[in-house]
């Protein structure tokens, strides 16, 4: 079978999905995975039959639909139940109290799922994000690079984190949420190739929970060429403790509510959006 598999952002926070590209593999399917570029999008890439599965978030759909636009992606599966970022500091702190974060500057990940989620975090611990010196440095390299350099006393940054020293992890700070999924196009959803997708996505999922960290990460090693194993076995480590990958893999109703929280918190929806017409 042949899978065309592609991803909004890659990280070890997916390792349930690396994990399934490489049982695929090792099965002989012929399978491809990618990362999408700058003018590429999840729902045209499907609609347009250029993609099978992409993962991205439930809250995908959302403006999308306010704005009309059809068809958009069925979401089938969960990756994520928490928030996979982190705050990084210039040294190390033990205990860290989210209040510390007022009058200090943070380059903060401007992807509209990330930032909802982050002010989400800083409200939820009592913080007024309006005193929070908040930086737009760029994509994830040219933030830790602005890092490195002396800009910003924090930095909002998804694992592996090569930039500073991890202080708090936001999805440990705010309750678990429908975070990251995957999607297809509806009439994918009735072939042949997603049921054994899903048979081996399962499996993957299960397996990442509880396997030693530094076998997941010698799986995922091709994947990031450039993190040492250490830091890679570490941060599954962290994303294991962090109950990330916990569950099954169907998208519950409740996770899917605190995801429609966040994003009116932020105001980034103008309606709550029925489950029914997201998820599949």
């Amino acid at each position: 079978m042949r899978f065309r598999l592609m991803a909004s952002r890659h990280s070890a926070f997916y390792s349930p999905y690396l994990t399934c590209v490489n049982l695929l593999r090792q099965a002989g399917h012929d399978v491809t995975y990618g990362v999408l570029g700058p003018r590429q999008r999840t729902h045209a890439l499907l609609r347009d039959g250029e993609a099978d599965i992409v993962q991205s978030a439930v809250s995908s759909n959302w403006q999308l639909r306010e704005q009309g636009i059809e068809p958009l992606p069925v979401h089938f599966a969960q990756i994520n139940q928490r928030d996979g970022f982190f705050l990084a500091g210039r040294a190390p702190e033990a205990e860290f109290p989210w209040k510390s974060l007022e009058g200090k500057t943070l380059l903060a990940d401007y992807g509209k799922q990330p930032l909802a989620m982050l002010k989400y975090a800083v409200k939820h611990n009592g913080v007024d994000w309006k005193r929070i010196r908040v930086v737009n440095a760029g994509a994830p390299d040219r933030m830790e690079a602005a890092f490195r350099d002396g800009t910003g006393d924090y930095v909002h940054l998804q694992g592996p984190v090569t930039a500073g020293e991890i202080v708090a992890s936001v999805g440990a700070c705010m309750p678990p949420v429908a975070f990251s999924s995957l999607c297809c196009a509806a009439a994918y959803r009735k072939t042949a190739e997603h049921a054994a997708f899903l048979e081996v996505y399962r499996r993957a999922r299960e397996w990442v929970q509880t396997a030693p960290a530094a076998e997941i990460a010698a799986g995922e090693a091709s994947f990031f060429p450039s993190i040492p194993p250490g830091l890679l076995t570490d941060t599954i480590a962290r994303y294991q403790l962090l109950g990330t990958w916990s569950g099954g893999i169907e998208i519950s109703r409740d996770l899917y509510e605190q995801a429609l929280n966040v994003f009116q918190s932020s105001g980034d929806i103008s309606w709550r959006h029925r489950y029914e017409e997201v998820v599949g």
